[in-house]
C-alpha cells in the first residue's frame, strides 16, 4: 500500500550509529543533556517544527525547516537508543551479581552498594532511569529537569528565529564536543562524531538563510525590519554607552564606525547621563484602601 505523502513516517534504520561498545549509566546520565536539556535535540526538533509550521515566507524556508525538523527527529531516537543501550547491564556485572546473590546492572548500580565506592557511583547516577523508565532514556536534563516549551523560539520573524537557531546549534555542538572528552567508549564517540558533523552543517546552514532572507528583500537589521525607524529615539539608535568601570569597550568595532545596518553611525559615550526624569516625579498617590505606606505621615482625624 502507498503511504500517504503528507504523512511523518518512521523508518527502521538509524541515520547513523547508536551503539555503544560497552554499558556505562554514569555517562547516560550526562548524556541526558543531549536530549532534553535546554540546548538539546528535543529543544531544536520541537523549535524548527513550529517555525516550520508558523513559515508563512517562501516556501523554500518551509521546507528547509521541515527538513531539519523532521532531521533532529531521528537525532532524538539516536540518543535516546545509545542512552538505554548504555543502562543495559553488561554480561561481567550480571555474573558478579549473580555470585554477589544481588542485583545486577542498572538497577545494582543505582540501588545497591553500601561501600563508599559505591556510594559514589551511586551519587552520579540517574536513579529516574531505574526506577520511573526502567532501563530507558526521559526526555529531561542530565541534573532529571523535565524538558519544557520555554527552551524554543518560534516567533514568526524568520531572521529572528534563524539568529537564534545559530545560537542553538553552537551551544548544542559546544555540549556534545565536551561530552566527547568525558567518554572512552569508541561506539559512543563514533555517534558524537556524527552529531557534531551535522551541527557544523547545521550552524553554516541558518547563516546561508540569515543572508539569503537579506539578499530576497524579506528581512533585514535591525529585527523587524518593517518597523519604521523614525518611531525610535534616533539620538540613542547607535550610541554604545559605558555602563561599567573601565572604558575598555571604546577598542571594539561597535564603538566606532559605521553601523552594521549601514544606516548609522557608532557612537562611544564614555559618561552616558540619565534621560528620564526623578522616580519621585512619577509616583502616583497612595490609594487608601490599599492601606500601603504613604510619602507624608498620616493627618490625625478629626472627631
Amino acid at each position: 500500500m502507498e503511504r500517504n505523502a503528507t504523512l511523518f513516517t518512521h523508518t527502521k534504520r538509524f541515520q547513523y550509529n547508536a551503539t555503544p561498545d560497552a554499558p556505562d549509566p554514569v555517562f547516560a546520565k550526562q548524556m541526558q543533556e543531549l536530549i532534553g536539556g535546554q540546548w538539546g535535540e528535543m529543544s531544536v526538533m520541537v523549535g524548527y517544527l513550529f517555525q516550520g509550521w508558523n513559515c508563512r515566507g517562501p516556501a523554500k524556508y518551509r521546507d528547509m525547516l521541515m527538513d531539519t525538523a523532521t532531521e533532529e527527529i531521528g537525532h532524538v531516537e539516536m540518543l535516546a537508543t545509545m542512552c538505554a543501550r548504555l543502562l543495559e547491564a553488561s554480561p561481567v556485572e550480571t555474573e558478579k551479581a549473580a555470585e554477589n546473590g544481588g542485583d545486577g546492572g542498572i538497577v545494582g548500580s543505582v540501588l545497591g552498594g553500601q561501600d563508599t565506592q559505591q556510594a559514589i557511583i551511586n551519587a552520579a547516577m540517574n536513579p529516574h532511569h531505574a526506577v520511573v523508565s526502567g532501563g530507558g532514556s526521559t526526555p529531561r536534563d542530565s541534573n532529571g529537569n523535565a524538558w519544557n516549551a520555554g527552551y524554543i523560539v518560534a516567533s514568526g520573524n524568520l531572521l529572528a528565529d534563524m539568529r537564534f537557531n545559530v545560537t542553538a546549534e553552537s551551544q548544542g555542538r559546544l555540549q556534545v564536543a565536551r561530552l566527547y572528552q568525558l567518554t572512552e567508549d569508541a561506539g559512543v564517540r563514533d555517534m558524537f562524531s556524527f552529531l557534531l558533523a551535522r551541527d557544523t552543517m547545521h550552524q553554516n546552514q541558518w547563516l546561508a538563510a540569515i543572508e539569503e532572507l537579506k539578499a530576497d528583500g524579506l528581512e533585514d537589521t535591525p529585527v523587524p525590519s518593517n518597523f519604521p525607524q523614525e518611531r525610535e529615539v534616533s539620538e540613542v539608535s547607535y550610541r554604545f554607552m559605558n555602563f561599567s568601570e573601565g572604558q575598555e569597550s571604546q577598542q571594539g568595532r561597535w564603538a566606532e564606525g559605521p553601523s552594521m545596518d549601514g544606516k548609522g553611525q557608532f557612537e562611544y559615550v564614555a559618561d552616558p547621563e540619565a534621560m528620564g526624569p526623578e522616580m519621585d516625579e512619577l509616583d502616583p498617590p497612595v490609594e487608601p484602601r490599599l492601606y500601603s505606606t504613604p510619602k507624608q505621615p498620616m493627618q490625625p482625624s478629626s472627631s
